[in-house]
């Protein structure tokens, strides 16, 4: 159903369509299913960068989600194609702040997720300093710069006035 486009360019870093199970009772992606999506990105993530079932047990290394928050936009609809593409807001030697938005065929955005990655080594269960091959490619990943989307770095909040 998912696949992960081919590394060679980075394009969207997932790819989808709308599951009938993904639907609710209001006729369109239930909001828990944008979360499942965005949960798929990081797995897909985690392939781009050498953190693949093959490079997690070679590595000894994985990746746990610290926090996430995720800003609903508009509907998706069943069968829908859907792809998330990712901006890496910050990165340090254990930690990814990124930032995924999730797009339908016409590009508008329909959800963005903004989430904090921690590198754990299996072994110890703690975090730890990416693997140099890893590190490696997390270089390459396409940086916010200093334009941040205008989404990242919100606070939940009524505004009053």
């Amino acid at each position: 159903m998912s696949r992960i486009p081919d590394s060679s360019t980075f394009g969207p870093l997932l790819e989808t369509r709308v599951a009938d199970a993904w639907v609710d009772y209001n006729g369109h992606m239930n909001d828990a299913e944008y979360a499942r999506v965005f949960s798929l990105a990081v797995e897909a993530l985690m392939a781009r960068i050498g953190l693949d079932v093959a490079g997690r047990a070679e590595h000894g290394y994985t990746l746990y989600t610290l926090e996430t928050h995720l800003c609903y936009r508009q509907q998706a609809h069943r069968g829908e194609a859907l792809m998330v593409d990712l901006t890496l807001l910050d990165h340090d030697a254990k930690r990814l702040h990124v930032f995924f938005t999730l797009r339908n065929v016409d590009g508008d955005p329909l959800a963005t997720s903004e989430q904090m990655l921690m590198g754990i080594d299996v072994a110890s269960g703690r975090p730890g300093p990416f693997p140099a091959p890893v590190a490696a490619v997390i270089e390459t990943l396409p940086p916010a710069g200093d334009e941040w989307p205008s989404a990242a770095g919100r606070r939940i909040g009524i505004v009053r006035r």
